[in-house]
């Protein structure tokens, strides 16, 4: 009896182990390019200029004032001249950081609008504090992580 008891708790536990792997979130949990949360610099308010690299900046903002529901993360990137550049790989992330993995859209690319712009759609699920987490690669090599927190 104590050897079957034995045999079944073993089971559940590693039954259970891969379930407790998934439940470890919080500011640790990599991004692409291995990059813990600490490693993603606060960015200046949406409709700022934000250097990236040595010769180009970007701006970024929303389709409309973040609430539930769909949203579009709007980047530009221009050359230092102002000349709009799309040979960037932008890629995002929204979170919950106080929930971390709970409601995260996994890091997705951005598509480049007609227009020139980089367009991720996205959908905030419940209110409380989001996050924004941003990567910005050249050459598949990151430039720059930085990350915008708002409230709905």
């Amino acid at each position: 009896m104590i050897r079957r008891t034995a045999g079944i708790l073993l089971g559940v536990l590693v039954a259970l182990l891969p379930l407790a792997a998934l439940a470890q979130t919080g500011h640790d949990r990599p991004g692409p390019h291995g990059a813990a949360a600490e490693e993603y610099s606060a960015l200046p308010k949406p409709g700022e200029k934000i250097p990236l690299g040595p010769e180009h900046y970007f701006v970024y903002g929303f389709d409309r004032a973040p609430r539930l529901g769909p949203l579009i993360v709007k980047v530009q990137v221009f050359t230092k001249s102002g000349k709009p550049d799309t040979t960037f790989t932008v890629q995002a992330e929204a979170d919950m950081p106080s929930m971390r993995g709970a409601h995260a859209t996994g890091f997705k690319e951005f598509k480049v609008s007609n227009r020139g712009d980089y367009v991720l759609p996205v959908t905030l699920v419940m209110p409380g504090q989001w996050e924004i987490r941003f990567i910005f690669l050249k050459s598949g090599k990151p430039l720059l992580r930085g990350r915008h927190a708002f409230s709905i």
